[in-house]
Parts: structure tokens; C-alpha cells; sequence
């Protein structure tokens, strides 16, 4: 199985979705698509996703965002930032690509292709 953690209005997200729906289909993979901002991960899944990415908390973090700054999260540990994750899942980098116990950032989707070909 394959998961994308996805955000409609990232053009991004969208291009790493059709990179990653084509992989699934060439390799009939089921994918499960999840719309993190109304189905915001827990504090447990953050963790365990945080893992996967094997990169630090804060890389998992959208710092140019607003909400970052309102926040104060410039020099935030990482419980609290992984806090702020859960609460406001706008901060969350996009797209994320999480398969076979390995995630990465899709930023830009291109990142894709050395995840996806260990298949």
C-alpha cells in the first residue's frame, strides 16, 4: 500500500498525486489518498511519520507560513512543534509520500522516483 498525504490546492501535492496514482496502477499498488488538513494526523502517527521521514522534526515543518510565526515556533523543541503539527495541519510540508516503512517529502514530486522504484 501506498499513502500520500495530500493537499488539493498544492499544485505540488497534485503533481506528486499523478506521479504517485500512475506508480500504483503500473504496479497494481492499492493507494489510499488522505487530506491531512480534515483528517489531521495525532500526535502518535506524527511520530511514527517523523521515523519514516528519517529527517528532523522541524524539516516536516512549513516555516514560511503565518501561522508559524504567530505561533512563535522559530526555536521550539521538537514536542512542541510535533504539538503544532497535530493542532494545525497547515504547518505540515506537503506532499508526503509514505511506502514500504519509507516516507518522503515530495517537494518537488520529482523526490518521488527514489522511494517509489525500490517496488
Amino acid at each position: 500500500m501506498i499513502t500520500i498525504l495530500h493537499n488539493p490546492r498544492c499544485s505540488k501535492s497534485r503533481a506528486a498525486l499523478a506521479l504517485t496514482q500512475q506508480f500504483a496502477a503500473d504496479h497494481d499498488i492499492l493507494l489510499t489518498v488522505v487530506d491531512y488538513q480534515t483528517a489531521p494526523l495525532q500526535l502518535t502517527e506524527l511520530r511514527s511519520l517523523q521515523q519514516q521521514l528519517g529527517l528532523p522534526v522541524r524539516a516536516m515543518i512549513r516555516d514560511g507560513e503565518a501561522l508559524f510565526d504567530t505561533l512563535q515556533l522559530a526555536h521550539a523543541d521538537d514536542e512542541t512543534l510535533l504539538a503544532a503539527l497535530a493542532s494545525h495541519p497547515l504547518l505540515l510540508q506537503r506532499p508526503i509520500v509514505i511506502y514500504q516503512e519509507r516516507a518522503v517529502i515530495g517537494r518537488p514530486p520529482e523526490l518521488l522516483h527514489a522511494l517509489l522504484r525500490t517496488a
